[in-house]
This record gives C-alpha cells, structure tokens and sequence, in this order.
C-alpha cells in the first residue's frame, strides 16, 4: 500500500456492491471501496475544501461516518491537484481514513453559471476568486480526481437547471453520454470507482433513455443526477422512483447515488425508492444559523427567545457530543456571539442524518419498514398536515400510513 492508505494499481481491492438485505424496494447494502466497506443507503456529509467547517475528521469518526463528499471544481482551484498530490492525496491532507467521494465540477455549470460557457469540448469557468479562466474537459476533471485520490470519482456531465425546458435538456442528456465515454477513455486508477450521472431533467422517458446507457458503462456504481434544484416534490420523487425501477430492471447490483439530497423526508423516501447514496450541505448550512433537526417536528430554531431557560438537550436520547453535554439554554447564549455555536449545532445535524440512516438500515434488516415509515412520518408531521407528494409516494411503494 501507499503511504496514503490507497493500494496501487498492481494490487486494486475488489470494489463492489453487496446486498445484504432488502424490504420492499429498499435494500441494505455494503460498498466495498479502497478506503473500506460503507454501509447503505448512507448520507455523505460535504467537505468541499477537504473539511467541513467547524468539524474535525476525528469527530466525524466518533459519529460512524463511513464516507464523505470533497469538491473538485473547488479543490482544483485552491490549493489545486497537484498540492494535494505530493501532500499524498486528499485523505492524507485532511487526516481521514475512510471512504472519499469527488464530484466532477459539473454543478458548478449551475451554482456558477453567470461564470461559465460550455460547449462539446468542456466547460470554461471564470475564477470567483482570482477571475481567471479555466477549462474544464472531461479529460481535466477526471485527471483533477484522480490527483486527489478519492476512492468514487464522478463523470463530468452537461448539468442544466432541473426546471429547463426545451431541446437542451435532451442535448445536455446526450452531451453527458459522450462525456462519459471520454471521461472512461481518461480514467487509468484502479484504486477508483468511476460513477456515471444519468439525466434528462423531468421528462421520464429522456431519464429511461439516459438509464440504458449510463447503466451499460457503470461498473461500481451509477448517480441521478439533476435534481433538488427546486423542482416540484412531485416530480422529483416521480423521476427517483423511475429511474430507480429501470437500474432494477437492467444493472440491480449498482449502488444508486441521488446527488444533492439531504432533507430528512427526501432521504427517507429515496432510501425507500431504492436509492443509496446521497449528499448534501444542509446539515452544517442550517446549523451555521442554529437549526437543529429533530424527528419531532423536523427542526429547532434555538436562537428563538423560548430555548433561553431550556436546561434540556436538543433532543432527548441523543447521543450526539453536543445533546450529552450542552443544553439548548447554553446553545441560545452562544449561538450569535460564538461560533462554538455553529459547530455544537452541526455536530449534532450530522449525527442527526448519520443516525437516520442508521435506524433505516436496521429497518431494512428486521424487514419493518413500514413501521419505520409510519413512526418517521407521525413524528415529523406531528404539527401539520403529511403532504400529498409523500402519500402519493408512499401510495407507490406500496405501504400504509394511516
């Protein structure tokens, strides 16, 4: 092995995808990767620049986290790939043992698309932070991964607005595909799973079309990629479920990625489609502003003036390093004056969704999903009414709620 823990190409682990157990159309699996066997459907907390701001990797590892997201387009900006390749890759840089999964940069072609033009060769990016240019090819991205190392390394794909209509949806979607086939050509680590990205947009006979031949080329794993970017929830769970059944059909042995879900209800419906793999900010994004996500109710507001003389946890029976030690009263003292507010209210989110996820597992396992559902849903609804895209859902899979 390399002194950064990844093996060399003479002697590649075996990455592969088991299936441990599965009720109804959710399954339990184990993600064999270089950096060790991640346990599905599983959430991947972001660390875009090698770290998640105010966490440390070792508090990451009390929590169980078994893989994380870094981001290339970033990365390959500041510090740049080839800083954190004599650094001995990312893992290495950032003091994390364990599985590291890098995006391509293609959301950036949303997040930063008053910055960028793309055409067949690749994309072109101005610099938010120095205003010079980049090209990015498919061929660039790929050899940024690998110069970071990560263990599940993403495709460039032509990512559009999930709300776009028109021919550029199919052009984008066909646009992907022949980004993958250079992207494959480009890939030479066989320490490394390359994922392909299905899109389409909304339209479902696009996502099956896109499907075949994403599926075709996959050989660890596969993304659904272009959603949560403010489509209808009705939609976006319609476009999971197909894409979901089609990949079921022809290659049910690829762990499925959803990128860009983390909100509690999303992920537990997805995990309950049949999805995987998901990421997100949310965790940490909303903890900066001290929200804190519970199962009652989905979420505290603990700058609010009631949480002042609250002396109780965030959440009782949280085993979270915050909910044993600090109260909601200490967190509303802080939460504006100090950021160990931010970082005690994180703590807790990402326990939060680790912990989610494992419930869900052991749900999957013991077979009573169904009554994982209907508990997840009672308490997160306790105030208001469940909404029709999640009946709607549930109704699909098949289960009862009322």
């Amino acid at each position: 092995m390399s002194d950064n823990g990844l093996q060399h190409r003479s002697d590649p682990i075996e990455m592969k995808f088991d299936i441990l157990a599965k009720s109804g159309l959710a399954r339990h699996g184990l993600l064999h990767l270089a950096h060790g066997a991640v346990n599905t459907p599983v959430f991947m907390p972001v660390g875009t620049q090698g770290t998640m701001k105010g966490i440390l990797p070792e508090q990451l590892k009390e929590m169980g986290c078994e893989i994380l997201l870094c981001n290339t387009y970033h990365l390959g900006h500041r510090p740049g790939p080839e800083l954190v390749k004599q650094a001995g890759g990312i893992h290495k840089m950032m003091n994390w043992d364990r599985a590291i999964l890098t995006d391509s940069g293609g959301f950036q072609m949303v997040s930063l698309s008053k910055l960028m033009t793309v055409d067949e060769n690749g994309v072109n990016f101005q610099s938010p932070h120095t205003g010079e240019m980049m090209a990015l090819p498919p061929e660039k991205s790929i050899e940024i991964q690998e110069c970071l190392g990560a263990d599940i390394i993403m495709q460039l794909d032509h990512v559009i607005h999930v709300l776009t209509t028109g021919d550029i949806v199919k052009e984008a979607m066909e646009r992907s595909i022949r980004w993958l086939d250079r992207c494959v050509d480009a890939h030479g680590r066989k320490d490394q799973a390359l994922f392909p990205i299905i899109q389409g947009g909304l339209d479902l006979d696009q996502r099956g079309f896109c499907v075949r031949e994403m599926a075709t080329r996959a050989k660890v794993g596969i993304a659904i990629g272009g959603l949560s970017g403010g489509e209808d929830k009705n939609s976006f769970w319609r476009v999971v479920a197909e894409c979901c059944k089609r990949l079921n059909e022809i290659a049910p042995g690829l762990p499925r990625y959803v990128m860009g879900v983390g909100f509690q209800v999303d992920l537990v419906i997805c995990s309950l489609l049949g999805a995987d793999m998901f990421d997100c900010v949310h965790p940490t994004r909303v903890g900066r502003f001290g929200i804190a996500m519970v199962k009652k109710g989905g979420y505290l507001k603990l700058e609010n003036k009631r949480f002042k003389t609250d002396f109780t946890p965030i959440e009782e029976g949280c085993e979270c390093q915050t909910c044993k030690n600090y109260s909601r009263a200490y967190i509303n003292m802080v939460m504006s004056k100090e950021t160990v507010g931010c970082h005690l209210v994180s703590i807790h989110n990402l326990h939060h969704q680790l912990n989610l996820m494992r419930n869900l597992r052991k749900a999957i396992d013991e077979d009573k999903v169904e009554d994982f559902l209907r508990q997840f849903l009672k308490d997160y609804y306790c105030n208001e009414e469940i909404p029709n895209w999640v009946k709607d859902a549930v109704d699909y899979m098949g289960y009862k709620i009322d």
